[in-house]
């Protein structure tokens, strides 16, 4: 059974940075599509990025956080981070990641629809 834990997070102002993780367990293949979105209050659940854990680089970030976030991982740990700096006002939600195992044809990207195993969510606030 997969399972997705969540920490990280937390409340700074805008211009600064956090850092969020996401610990996995129970894929059978390492190198599973790990994702993360975020739900801004009163709105729908958003892609932010995604990534194959095992894999140097990101293979989908949103428009509105190239630049500013990134991520990376640990194999060692099953936990891929989300690195998120120079955080404005509207990058303020709850935060999940989400995963799933490799399927052959199905890119990596961050669609809600591809994913039924979710961490637990964590707040980020930035303050102006």
């Amino acid at each position: 059974q997969v399972q997705l834990v969540q920490s990280g997070g937390g409340s700074v102002q805008a211009g600064g940075s956090l850092r969020l993780s996401c610990t996995a367990s129970g894929f059978t293949n390492y190198r599973y599509c790990v994702a993360w979105f975020r739900q801004p209050p009163g709105n729908e659940r958003e892609g932010v990025a995604a990534a194959y854990m095992g894999d140097a680089m990101a293979t989908y970030y949103a428009d509105s956080v190239k630049g500013r976030f990134t991520t990376s991982h640990d194999d060692v740990k099953n936990t891929l981070y989300l690195h998120m700096n120079s955080l404005k006002p509207e990058d303020t939600a709850v935060y999940y990641c989400a995963a799933r195992e490799r399927s052959l044809g199905q890119p990596c990207v961050a669609t809600v629809e591809d994913f039924n195993s979710w961490g637990q969510g964590t707040q980020v606030t930035v303050s102006s």
